[in-house]
């Protein structure tokens, strides 16, 4: 790299340096700035010699013969999200976001979903393989030159979607959007590479039992569904000895096809970008994509002994339809919001979820609760909607009553004043997100995997506006009706049994 590519984008100030200087001739008051004489006795002068130049500019003006690259003032219209879909299926969607970065994202519809039985975790390692050798590329070169750029990258594996990022400042879009792609589609996956990603993959094995909520949650899954959505995301122990080389480039020559991936762009003009994308995703194979394996709900139970003070439960239901359903997933995302919750002690001040009903009606009620908090898991045509709670031991069998006891008083009883709450605070937190570029350009990518195109905001925000009180309690009396799944973790002994809870339903 030249000198004059690593500061490309810099101006040099065609202004001196400005020197300060104070009057001892008007000490009596704050003379305006266009008053200000230069004086001999200044502090600046006596430091650098001579008679300063000029006087000080404030902060609220211009600099003279210093041109702005910012906007005088916001764009009239809020940018919106075109799309183009290539001939080999590959699709382009950008936003023009206002500002100096840009993010630029590659999105591709797998995950644990698409595994084989022997491919269990192969999600988890592409998580750590990104961004490192390619046949172009030496890992230490990729560092090199996201450093040159100044940018910043990363890697999420979830059950359905895989997304790789990249975030520059917009001069360096063409070189950012090369790195990305050859990053995606061109992995070399070298022995070495794959065998120090395994290390740290059985790193995260040992380390989830410091975390009881994702264990509940693999758990809750293997149990709620049969099928796809049963398989786990995190790689199971036991199961690095199936990864390998070969079992990623397997995995991506079946799923890394063109019709099933998206590059999303926050901060650049469609057109622009599809100069420069064009070339370079054409030649992604394309042809039809296989179809998503199949998962039935089914519900069921999980509980593993471990010992401790503390024991830890989550208690779902199937909310179908998922994000496909429009209506469905407003419900779902306001009753999260509505249910809310957290820990015993919550640092932030007042506002920090302590409204909500899990807060009023559990933590603060009960003295033995750690933590009670709403979680929902949405996937593209089905869900689950649970309560995550940590207890005393020796309130075990208590907890899971209490946590029977509120889903169904959110059923049959639901006011105005919480309905509203929870409404604007859902608003709030999808407004305020979207103002993050890197979350503009992750909604573009995973809203055209699981739609085919981007829903405007203003659709989201008038939809959940509209919910009724029996929008609310509709849903989760519907919810109620599938199958319990039940995760627990801790002293199980006291638990009340899978059929005993399965009955409080019906």
């Amino acid at each position: 790299m030249t000198a004059q590519r690593w500061c490309r984008g810099l101006r040099p100030l065609k202004t001196g340096l400005r020197q300060f200087h104070a009057s001892s001739t008007q000490a009596s008051g704050v003379p305006a700035l266009s008053d200000v004489q230069s004086s001999a006795s200044g502090f600046f002068s006596k430091l650098f010699g001579g008679q300063p130049q000029r006087s000080m500019v404030p902060m609220t003006e211009a600099l003279p013969d210093v041109q702005s690259t910012f906007l005088d003032s916001p764009p009239s219209d809020a940018p919106k999200t075109e799309m183009t879909t290539l001939s080999n299926g590959f699709k382009i969607a950008t936003e023009a976001t206002v500002g100096p970065t840009a993010t630029l994202g590659i999105y591709v519809d797998a995950g644990s979903v698409y595994e084989k039985p022997m491919q269990s975790g192969t999600s988890h390692l592409l998580e750590y393989m990104a961004f490192k050798t390619t046949m172009n590329r030496s890992h230490f070169r990729i560092v090199r030159e996201v450093e040159a750029m100044g940018g910043n990258v990363m890697a999420s594996a979830s059950r359905e979607q895989i997304a790789y990022n990249i975030d520059v400042v917009k001069s360096n879009i063409p070189e950012a959007l090369e790195v990305l792609s050859d990053a995606v589609l061109n992995p070399r996956f070298t022995t070495w590479e794959v065998a120090e990603a395994v290390q740290k993959i059985e790193q995260d094995i040992r380390g989830l039992k410091e975390n009881p909520q994702t264990v509940l949650l693999e758990g809750l899954h293997s149990v709620a569904y049969t099928g796809a959505l049963g398989r786990p995301l995190i790689c199971p122990d036991g199961g690095t000895a199936n990864l390998s080389s070969d079992t990623l480039h397997e995995f991506v020559s079946n799923n890394f096809v063109a019709p099933k991936m998206v590059l999303a762009v926050a901060g650049t003009e469609h057109r622009a970008m599809l100069e420069l994308a064009e070339p370079m995703l054409n030649t992604v194979a394309g042809g039809s994509p296989p179809p998503q394996p199949e998962s039935k709900y089914a519900g069921g139970d999980f509980r593993q002994f471990v010992a401790g003070p503390l024991t830890h439960c989550m208690l779902g239901f199937e909310a179908p339809g998922g994000w496909r359903d429009i209506k469905g997933s407003v419900v779902m995302t306001v009753l999260q919001y509505l249910m809310g919750g957290g820990g015993s002690f919550s640092a932030g001040g007042p506002g920090k979820g302590m409204h909500s009903r899990l807060y009023t009606r559990v933590l603060n009620q009960f003295p033995w609760m750690v933590n009670c908090t709403a979680v929902s898991s949405l996937y593209n045509d089905t869900g689950i909607f649970s309560i995550f709670a940590s207890a005393e031991s020796s309130s075990a069998d208590e907890m899971v009553n209490v946590l029977c006891k509120e889903l169904q008083a959110v059923a049959s009883k639901l006011s105005e004043e919480e309905l509203a709450r929870a409404k604007k605070a859902t608003i709030s937190s999808v407004l305020m997100n979207l103002e993050s570029r890197a979350v503009v350009a992750e909604d573009i990518g995973r809203q055209i995997l699981t739609y085919g195109h981007r829903k405007p905001v203003d659709e989201y925000v008038n939809a959940i506006r509209k919910l009724k009180v029996s929008d609310v309690t509709g849903a989760v009396s519907k919810l109620l009706k599938t199958a319990p799944s039940l995760a627990a973790i801790g002293d199980i002994a006291n638990i009340p049994r899978y059929a005993e809870i399965e009955r409080r339903f019906k």
